[in-house]
């Protein structure tokens, strides 16, 4: 077995010329270092027990989804089906559990058995069939979720209470998922060090054929190695839906990027034979404390995404210096290697508190904001009418002087969950929360009300807690009203498509329910087709399309928003205002010019800019200790081509 541990070429002398080549020779953990450290010093709230806790928390699935990942790296091999395996993986333990009335054990053996399956479906394709990695597990991404979402019907399913305890922590403080994520690290550590297959992995991502040439049965070692994944994948699955009391057809979607960058970032090659669990978990680490800290300091979720990329590749480029530099590698095996990593993590360690405890001082004496301090966490903000939701919000809380920090989940309940404890552990004033889904951001704000924040929720509510008031429009009445208006328009009889939103999300589904609702009083509209196109102008156009080569006879269209309503216009092209009627949803700004243009006959618009102007209003009134309504109710309206000249969002 090979290693990535380095060690230094001789004759570098001194004590400077020690701690440089100690550094080059752990890129990874230099990394994290310097990120603790410069967080440490520029955000206050970053070195807090709860929010180091909250790091654990929100790198335990990435990390374990990665150590799974790590087992094919090492083979040269890669795995992207894990994020869809481990959503599937929890489909079927909720699904066989609340559903079918299976014996929770027998769901969690059913649910672990679907990322095992799964992952050896992965290693035949590869190994017998030929397969080359990435096409067999592009294929798998797309299957297994394609499963979760026909399993789920497209709806969140509650997790067993029983499982759902992965979640919680130990002794009131302790979180599971950290106890998880370090006993399947100890696990990983132990394959690939110990055992049998994990020597094999090593020589296989080291030479195959020479592998193959001395005996190695590669093909069934293979097998084993997209299992192993699997299992892992399983896993982290089981410990995400437990963290969000549901089983999420859309979780973890993308997450297998995550996993495969932490294990380069931690050391591994992607051309196979070196890689560690240790240095996986560094990785995991440092994507989860760079998210923590660009949330704590405010930074645009969009700049967001740039700074990721741009720390992962100088981590990279770290690791190709350090090699450049003349390290050579320690043969497997050998015990002054591990003897030397040892001490390598306790001086790092050593290094790191000392530096922390000097950068604490910084804020020790520095004076608190007068200024009202409030999260918001948007559900996206690729959708223009979560962008006017954000704008009204901002303009409020500069008029009130209040300091706003904006999150954007992008459409990840998880994602939402890390930003929400981000929010609590910072100890804000008032959290302002725009659910990506209602039963997925239930436990997040219980820790909030436990830690005596106002919660405001806005657009859409919470399930299973406590809010302060909800501020929002009624997406099943907005629907009615659309089903309404595009039946009206055709004189009560007629030919239309629905457009619905993304599967799983709460608009979605109560959007859907009102179409259905308002329908039902006009029985000669039929409806053609429904098919998702997921609030996407793109998906819209493109699904249209589709629609229209099988109903070329369409004489409607209901979409579940503005953005998916102007793809259809645009598929349309000169039917859209004349033989066939579109009707959106959202009253953004796009949408409204098309109404004014008479291509799209109306939008049932929700006024978002006065949705995020109210919500900071009453979140600054539950701060200060007055009363606010349980529910504010932003009313919704109709806009055609009549009205959309007086109409202000």
């Amino acid at each position: 077995m090979a290693t990535d541990t380095l060690k230094s070429t001789p004759g570098a002398g001194g004590a400077t010329s020690g701690l440089r080549r100690l550094l080059l020779d752990n890129g990874a953990l230099t990394a994290l270092i310097v990120l603790v450290v410069a967080l440490s010093a520029l955000s206050g709230d970053f070195l807090t027990t709860d929010n180091l806790l909250n790091v654990g928390v929100q790198a335990a699935v990435t990390a374990v989804l990665a150590f799974g990942v790590t087992f094919v790296i090492v083979s040269a091999g890669i795995d992207l089906s894990v994020g869809s395996v481990a959503a599937l993986s929890a489909t079927v333990l909720a699904w066989s559990a609340t559903s079918h009335g299976v014996p929770v054990v027998l769901a969690v053996v059913l649910s672990v058995a679907t990322g095992i399956v799964a992952g050896l479906v992965n290693g035949f394709l590869i190994a017998y069939g030929k397969l080359p990695p990435f096409i067999a597990t592009l294929a798998m991404l797309s299957v297994a979720r394609g499963l979760s979402l026909v399993i789920s019907g497209g709806s969140p399913i509650p997790f067993p209470d029983s499982v759902s305890h992965l979640g919680d922590t130990l002794g009131g403080w302790l979180p599971v998922p950290v106890l998880v994520m370090v006993v399947m690290g100890l696990a990983a550590a132990v394959v690939l060090g110990r055992t049998y297959i994990g020597r094999s992995m090593y020589a296989i991502g080291g030479n195959e054929e020479a592998a193959r040439l001395s005996g190695l049965r590669v093909k069934k070692q293979k097998l084993a190695i997209y299992a192993l994944s699997g299992l892992f994948a399983a896993v982290a699955g089981i410990v995400l839906a437990s963290r969000l009391s549901s089983a999420q057809p859309q979780a973890a979607d993308g997450y297998e990027l995550d996993a495969i960058a932490a294990v380069v970032i931690g050391g591994a090659s992607l051309a196979g034979g070196t890689g560690k669990a240790s240095g996986t978990l560094i990785g995991a680490l440092i994507l989860a404390v760079l998210r923590n800290g660009l949330n704590l300091l405010n930074v645009s979720a969009f700049w967001q995404q740039v700074v990721i990329g741009v720390v992962i590749a100088l981590a990279v480029l770290l690791d190709t210096v350090r090699r450049k530099a003349g390290a050579t590698p320690v043969a497997a095996g050998t015990g002054g290697g591990k003897g030397r990593q040892a001490g390598t993590y306790a001086l790092a360690a050593v290094v790191t508190v000392a530096v922390v405890g000097a950068t604490s001082f910084l804020h020790g004496g520095s004076a608190a904001s007068t200024a009202p301090r409030m999260g918001l966490s948007l559900s996206t903000l690729n959708n223009p009418f979560f962008v006017q939701i954000r704008a009204g919000a901002q303009a409020e809380a500069k008029k009130r002087g209040v300091d706003l920090t904006v999150t954007d989940a992008q459409n990840d309940a998880s994602q939402q969950a890390n930003q929400l404890q981000n929010f609590t552990s910072s100890g804000l004033g008032a959290i302002i929360v725009n659910p990506v889904d209602s039963d997925a951001a239930s436990n997040s704000v219980k820790a909030a009300d436990k830690a005596r924040i106002p919660v405001i929720a806005v657009d859409r509510g919470v399930n299973k807690a406590v809010v302060n008031a909800l501020v929002a429009s009624d997406n099943v009445a907005g629907g009615e009203l659309a089903a309404r208006t595009v039946a009206e328009k055709l004189g009560g009889s007629g030919k239309i498509v629905i457009l619905q939103g993304q599967a799983g999300t709460s608009a979605a589904r109560e959007r859907a329910e009102g179409f259905a609702k308002g329908l039902k009083a006009y029985p000669g509209i039929q409806v053609l087709a429904q098919q998702p196109a997921d609030f996407d102008r793109t998906k819209g156009l493109d699904v249209m399309s589709n629609l229209l080569q099988a109903h070329p006879d369409v004489q409607g269209v209901i979409a579940a928003n503005d953005e998916m309503a102007l793809g259809a216009i645009k598929a349309l092209g000169s039917k859209a205002g004349r033989s066939v009627q579109v009707v959106g949803f959202d009253g953004t700004p796009d949408g409204l010019t098309a109404v004014k243009g008479g291509t799209l006959y109306a939008s049932v618009a929700q006024q978002p800019s006065q949705l995020g102007r109210i919500a900071v209003d009453n979140a600054l009134r539950a701060v200060r200790g007055k009363k606010v309504e349980q529910t504010v109710k932003v009313p919704v309206k109709v806009v055609t081509k009549d009205n959309v000249a007086g109409f202000s969002g």
